[in-house]
């Protein structure tokens, strides 16, 4: 029997870009569906705050102080989510660096594997997300000038949308 794979994805917001920067949200979709949205409060260490990547999330640092959870919490959740599975990103290379900096932080060891998006995809599967993504994020404001708790329940269900979309299409790889 041929059945369609409905991957993990994860999804991680950061302070900036560069080596400084830190997760500030991460965002699962499991393969049931379930999703996990977290806001993450800054430790002390974590400073490196970048304006132009604030003007694309709309995430504040006081709004994350406010709202946000703690690294250890956030870092117990996603091991309880996710342990022993793996996990896509179509950012693996920001989002796993992210990832292991939370962990890190938290003190406690990461119990599952984050992928690349691409291992799963084939190329004109890949351009097919890309595209959707883009049409996803093209409808929903994404400047800094919607409010930012729309933005964070929207990003809740951004990767979920994307799946099902792909799913439509047939594509995912069949096993």
């Amino acid at each position: 029997m041929t059945r369609i794979m409905r991957p993990a994805i994860i999804d991680v917001e950061a302070s900036g870009f560069g080596s400084d920067s830190y997760p500030i949200e991460v965002g699962v979709v499991l393969t049931s569906g379930k999703r996990y949205c977290r806001l993450i409060i800054p430790v002390a260490e974590w400073i490196h705050w970048d304006e132009q990547a604030a003007n694309v999330h709309g995430i504040t640092r006081d709004f994350l102080k406010k709202n946000g959870r703690p690294v250890t919490e956030v870092a117990m959740a996603l091991n309880s989510l996710l342990a022993g599975n793996t996990v896509y990103s179509d950012a693996w290379g920001v989002d796993l660096r992210w990832i292991t900096r939370l962990f890190y932080t938290a003190g406690i060891y990461q119990q599952f594997k984050v992928s690349a998006l691409e291992n799963i995809l084939s190329e004109a599967q890949m351009n097919i997300w890309h595209e959707t993504k883009n049409q996803v994020l093209t409808v929903t404001p994404l400047n800094g000038i919607a409010p930012v708790m729309m933005l964070w329940l929207f990003r809740k269900s951004m990767q979920e949308r994307l799946v099902r979309i792909l799913i439509e299409h047939s594509m995912y790889r069949s096993y």
